[in-house]
C-alpha cells in the first residue's frame, strides 16, 4: 500500500479511494495520512470487522458503508477512479503488486531458499497474484502457492475473504495452477479450529480469516520434511468480535486465594 499512494502522489492525486473489506481500507487510510492526502473508504454494510472500522476512522479517512456487497463497493470505487478525481489503491493498482509481490524475496532471504509450498488466504486473489509475480522475478523455482478461500464466500465469518467474485480470480487460478499448487475450499469449522490451534499452540492471535492458510494446511497433507511457509495477514484485535464470541468467557471469581484455586481446576 505504500508503494500505491506514494505512485499517487507522485502522479498528482489529491485523494485515494479503495473498496475493502476491511484490512485494505485501514492501510490505504494510514498511508494516506502519513502523505497528506485525503482518502475515501467504502465498506460493505454491515460486514467488516469493528478494528478495521476504527483504524479508518482514527486515521481521518471518509468512511462510506455501502448498501450493498464488497463487489458493487469495488464497481463503484473503479468508477470514480476512472473519472480521475482519485486514484485506486486497490489490488488492481499495479503499484500495489508491486509492494505486495517482495513479501516472496523476504521470504526466501529469511529461509535461505525457496520453500516448498506457500499457504495463503484468498479472498481477491491479489496476494496469490503478487506471490506468483515475485517467484517469476526470481526466476528459478517457485513454491507451490496454496490459496485457500471459503466455501460460503458471501458469508464467511473469515470477513477478510468475503469476496463473492474475486476480481483476481483468472490470474490467482493461473498462479496456483502454474505452480502446481493448489485451491483449497474451506468451512468456516476449518478456519475457526486452525484459528484458536494458532493462539492455544503458538501464541499467535490473527484474525480468523488469517488462519485460512494454516486451515489448508491441515487438508493439503504436505510430505514428509517439506518446508512451508503459512502466511497471517491480519492481527487478531482486528476482529475482537469474534473473540468475544468464540474464545472462553472470563470466569467470575472472589479475591480469595482457595477460589482461585478452585476456579483453576
Amino acid at each position: 500500500m505504500t508503494v500505491a499512494v506514494s505512485k499517487a502522489v507522485e502522479e498528482g492525486a489529491g485523494a485515494v479511494i479503495v473498496a475493502s473489506t476491511g484490512n485494505t481500507a485501514s492501510s490505504a487510510a494510514a498511508y494516506a495520512a502519513r502523505a497528506g492526502i485525503s482518502a475515501i473508504v467504502l465498506l460493505p454494510q454491515g460486514t467488516v470487522a469493528s478494528g478495521k472500522v476504527a483504524q479508518s476512522r482514527m486515521y481521518g479517512a471518509l468512511v462510506l458503508e455501502i448498501e450493498g456487497s464488497f463487489d458493487e463497493a469495488l464497481a463503484a470505487a473503479r468508477e470514480l477512479a476512472d473519472r480521475g478525481s482519485h486514484a485506486l489503491v486497490n489490488s488492481i493498482n499495479p503499484y500495489r503488486r508491486e509492494g505486495q509481490k517482495t513479501a516472496v524475496f523476504e521470504i526466501v532471504e529469511e529461509l535461505g531458499r525457496v520453500p516448498d509450498a506457500i499457504y495463503l488466504p484468498y479472498g481477491g486473489g491479489g496476494n496469490t497474484t503478487a506471490y506468483a509475480q515475485g517467484f517469476a522475478e526470481l526466476g528459478g523455482a517457485a513454491s507451490r502457492l496454496i490459496a485457500a478461500e471459503s466455501a460460503d464466500r458471501s458469508h464467511t465469518v473469515a470477513t477478510a475473504i468475503r469476496i463473492a467474485e474475486p476480481v483476481h480470480a483468472a490470474t490467482a487460478t493461473a498462479a496456483v495452477e502454474h505452480t502446481h499448487g493448489e485451491l483449497v475450499t474451506l468451512d468456516d469449522d476449518a478456519i475457526l479450529a486452525a484459528w484458536a490451534d494458532l493462539a492455544r499452540t503458538e501464541g499467535l492471535f490473527c484474525e480468523p480469516s488469517s488462519a485460512a492458510g494454516l486451515a489448508a494446511l491441515a487438508h493439503a497433507h504436505p510430505a514428509p520434511g517439506e518446508t512451508v511457509v503459512v502466511v497471517i495477514t491480519g492481527h487478531g484485535l482486528k476482529d475482537p468480535a469474534s473473540a468475544e464470541k468464540h474464545a472462553p468467557p472470563p470466569v467470575r471469581v472472589a479475591p480469595d486465594p482457595d477460589a482461585i484455586l478452585q476456579a483453576a481446576r
